[in-house]
């Protein structure tokens, strides 16, 4: 059993939130000349998803870094471009995610581990995953539908025997998906899509998971074993076996009641700049685990979008606003026109008002919308200096 070093670095909980905020890119001076390929470098994942209200939460990653990037270079930037190399592939991660190329090789344990389970739930009918890797072969990159049919039946859930190929291929890592066509993912082989020097790299399981685990912890700065295990979703288990090895360095942080390791980098240099006042997607990788969400920011967040209706406190899509380090409120938005629509705003109190209005404005902008409504705040006596201060932002 490896002996871990005891911790010798103190941070409070205010450093620690700091610390996070900056290793997210949400604390200082976003690196523009960059771009959207830095957001994802630094994140290491964008987690992708199907709602799409404002934009698709892996559009609200980077614009909450970076503000009003167009929504064509995002989308420019995530996908392979003609004979170009692919800067980037979607695999499993914290969940289906937008991951950097580079970090192909380090997958291999995963994709290991789907070969070493191969059946999943569906059955593949014989010569079904031959003849899909064949097509892809000889016709290119092609949609599920494309290569022959993605449903076997009416019913949503239930997919043809080439849809099961085509993803049991993506997951072995025979196949990548090189760009999302109408949401669609778009298939070819990865010998094709993957610089070749990546594509011959074998990791063992060890290395991948040291590599998995040190970029983790960089991403969120400073993370206890549960906040590094999920950013990847790993097995508790398995980043016992190699933290020691990983780069991260043991502290401990005011109020955490379990062991923590931080990138060393970032207790090196105190976090100081300007803060991001922005939306949040649920599924951005500051607050996508709720337990450190709640133990850092003192804020209970939950997607409401498959709780039903009659149920839903915050809204169907409610977003966190960002502001000072802080999360000061939430708004469940939509579009109408050209109307960006606050369905239902939460306030921390009217200190939060300037802020959340902010918040709104920047994003209505971002989006083509030029007129901010607002229908329901939680707390009607905010509803007035917020509606004001949106006037005197948008006049």
């Amino acid at each position: 059993m490896t002996t871990l070093p005891r911790p010798t670095t103190e941070l409070s909980a205010d450093e620690a939130r700091r610390i996070a905020l900056r290793a997210q890119g949400l604390l200082g001076a976003p690196d523009r000349r960059a771009g959207v390929r830095g957001v994802l470098r630094h994140l290491g994942a964008v987690q992708l998803d199907t709602i799409s209200v404002l934009a698709r939460s892996h559009e609200l990653i980077p614009y909450a870094r970076l503000g009003a990037v167009g929504r064509r270079t995002v989308e420019e930037a995530y996908w392979k471009q003609g004979d170009q190399p692919a800067h980037t592939f979607e695999y499993w991660s914290h969940a289906a995610c937008i991951l950097p190329v580079e970090e192909w090789p380090h997958f291999a344990f995963r994709r290991r581990a789907y070969r070493a389970r191969p059946h999943w739930n569906h059955e593949l009918p014989d010569g079904v995953y031959d003849q899909v890797v064949k097509q892809l072969r000889t016709e290119g990159p092609l949609t599920a539908t494309e290569l022959g049919g993605a449903k076997r039946t009416s019913e949503w859930w239930d997919w043809s025997g080439t849809k099961v190929a085509v993803e049991r291929a993506l997951m072995y890592g025979e196949v990548v998906c090189v760009e999302r066509r109408g949401w669609k993912r778009v298939y070819d082989l990865a010998e094709r899509a993957v610089p070749a020097a990546l594509l011959a790299e074998e990791p063992s399981d060890e290395e991948c998971l040291r590599r998995l685990v040190g970029l983790a912890g960089r991403a969120l700065g400073v993370g206890t074993r549960a906040d590094i295990a999920d950013y990847h979703r790993l097995k508790g288990e398995q980043v016992d076996a190699v933290i020691a090895d990983s780069g991260l360095v043991p502290v401990t942080v005011e109020g955490w009641s379990k062991p923590a390791w931080a990138d060393p980098e970032a207790l090196a240099t105190p976090p100081r700049g300007r803060h991001r006042t922005t939306l949040l997607s649920p599924f951005d990788s500051l607050i996508w685990e709720r337990a450190r969400t709640e133990r850092m920011f003192g804020f209970t967040h939950r997607l409401e979008a498959y709780v039903p209706k009659p149920k839903r406190v915050h809204g169907y899509f409610a977003m966190p606003v960002l502001a000072g380090g802080r999360l000061v409120g939430r708004v469940d938005p939509a579009r109408e026109g050209r109307a960006l629509v606050a369905k239902q705003v939460t306030l921390d109190g009217r200190k939060a008002v300037p802020q959340v209005a902010q918040a709104l404005v920047e994003a209505a902008g971002w989006v083509g919308c030029t007129d901010v409504r607002v229908e329901r705040v939680d707390a009607p006596e905010l509803r007035e200096p917020l509606t004001a201060e949106l006037a005197r932002l948008l006049a």
